[in-house]
């Protein structure tokens, strides 16, 4: 039996005493390409022998630790088989090596065994841990209303200069992306609903379905989740390699809070842009709309701008800015928090990255599905 790459090598012969021998060839070390142990074991139970197993390594060149493994699991299987191994054929180093390997038994109970957690205890933890992630972030949330307070009444640790940074950022470096998306959901929204106003012959009104899907939800809900990939994984990334670096353990040994110089920053530029991406949000996904209603369904340039006009009230834009400065607030606290509670490690700030997303999403959903209860209960 040979290995594809012919480095190392072992073979199976049946002597006339009963014994079968395996000889050993070749370059046994870790590195190289080793024979197959499940080939092996078939071959030497295919021969069934009586008296046991021996060994020959004459035309063994060299060998480390992958030989002894080799061995160890050889030797496991055949005492599971009672099978006799002869050791006596093996490189003197590799007997001793072995000698020391089982000098030893095993103590039982030694290995931990797989514990099955019942389903009761499964949901028991999780609540556990729900709470505590509450717990945390309420404490989270206090901690920055109170850097807020502190910088209203100009006793915070601001640094203005990167906050000019944060808001370009935050606003300028997102338009490309808000752009993309903002049209091709007015595209969608415009090609699903003239799919079905054509039945009537009421092709028009898919300038009140954009305008209107795109005031009140589409635009500052698309900008958020854009925002929430691209700048709340960011925040979440760029403060979990800080805590990596101890940058904020060294921040708080000099004084300085790491709420009011780290988060509060990052809060307010993406708050303050929000609703203006969120407006260009609404601009882009009419133009989308527009694009499929004169250019495909033959509508009347001025009409189709006189029947947005008419459906979209002031009231429904303000609506859609108000959600958007709740969903930066949302989005940059999860990104801010995920990253604060980051490990220190680089698998700790994927991770925290990660959860930056999904939890700022999350929420987002959430408090839309409340304002828009709470705008239908106000008739707004």
């Amino acid at each position: 039996m040979r290995d594809p790459a012919g480095s190392a090598s072992c073979h199976v012969d049946h002597k006339a005493d009963g014994l079968a021998e395996i000889r050993f060839e070749g370059d046994w070390r870790i590195h190289a390409d080793l024979p197959s142990f499940a080939d092996l074991v078939r071959r030497i139970e295919s021969l069934r022998p009586a008296a046991g197993i021996t060994f020959d390594s004459r035309e063994l060149k060299a060998w480390d630790s992958g030989f002894l493994t080799f061995l160890r699991k050889l030797m496991v299987h055949c005492q599971s088989k009672q099978i006799a191994v002869q050791v006596e054929g093996l490189p003197e180093g590799a007997r001793r090596l072995l000698q020391l390997a089982t000098a030893v038994p095993e103590r039982q109970g030694a290995r931990r065994e797989a514990r099955r957690t019942g389903w009761l205890a499964r949901l028991g933890g999780s609540t556990i841990a729900y709470i505590a992630a509450t717990k945390d972030m309420l404490a989270f949330l206090g901690e920055v209303v109170t850097a807020l307070g502190r910088l209203v009444t100009g006793r915070a640790r601001f640094p203005y200069r990167d906050f000019g940074v944060l808001v370009q950022d935050c606003g300028a470096r997102a338009l490309p992306i808000v752009s993309l998306i903002s049209v091709l959901v007015g595209l969608i929204l415009a090609f699903v609903g003239a799919v079905q106003l054509q039945m009537f012959g009421a092709q028009i009104y898919v300038a009140n379905l954009v305008g209107l899907g795109m005031a009140r939800e589409m635009g500052a809900m698309m900008a958020a989740v854009i925002m929430a990939g691209r700048t709340g994984a960011a925040f979440a990334a760029q403060l979990g390699t800080m805590q990596v670096n101890e940058e904020i353990d060294a921040l708080a040994t000099l004084g300085i809070s790491p709420i009011e110089f780290l988060v509060l920053p990052r809060m307010l530029a993406l708050v303050l842009m929000m609703p203006l991406l969120c407006l260009y949000a609404n601009l882009m996904g009419i133009a989308g709309g527009f694009i499929v209603g004169v250019g495909m369904l033959d509508l009347p340039f001025k009409q189709y701008l006189v029947q947005t006009q008419n459906a979209v009230a002031l009231n429904h834009f303000m609506v859609g800015l108000v959600k958007s400065a709740i969903f930066g607030v949302i989005v940059a606290l999860a990104g801010c928090l995920r990253g604060m509670q980051s490990g220190r490690s680089a698998t700790a700030v994927g991770g925290a990255a990660t959860s930056a997303v999904v939890t700022g999403i999350i929420y987002i959903v959430v408090a839309d599905a409340i304002i828009t209860v709470i705008c239908d209960i106000l008739g707004v």
